[in-house]
């Protein structure tokens, strides 16, 4: 006849509920925790900025390329900002946009 072992448990109460704990013997302890949880949730996190930059980007261009007003916004502000949509608007092939945008704030001020 084979003997089973018998594990030993304890009993925790916590607010009239009981647990029961199994102890862990030495052979029967949990491996170590790798860093792969950690890893993923920073890659996870890593790609959910990549997005958030990719979408505030598209919204900053799609704004600029609708509002004349708020390129000039740009232009007093951030020219820097206002100087790269204008020359990936020309590598795109799209011409006169800082022309016209010249052309009309000049106008403005006079």
């Amino acid at each position: 006849m084979l003997l089973k072992k018998r594990r030993r448990t304890s009993s925790v109460g916590l607010l009239g509920l009981c647990t029961i704990i199994p102890h862990r013997s030495g052979a029967d302890q949990m491996a170590p925790r790798t860093l792969e949880p950690l890893a993923k949730r920073l890659f996870k996190g890593l790609i959910a900025l990549e997005l958030l930059g990719v979408f505030g980007a598209y919204g900053l261009f799609h704004k600029m390329n609708t509002s004349q007003d708020f390129r000039n916004t740009m232009n007093r502000r951030l020219p820097s900002v206002l100087e790269v949509y204008y020359q990936s608007n020309e590598w795109a092939g799209v011409y006169g946009i800082r022309e016209q945008d010249h052309q009309t704030w000049s106008s403005k001020s006079d």
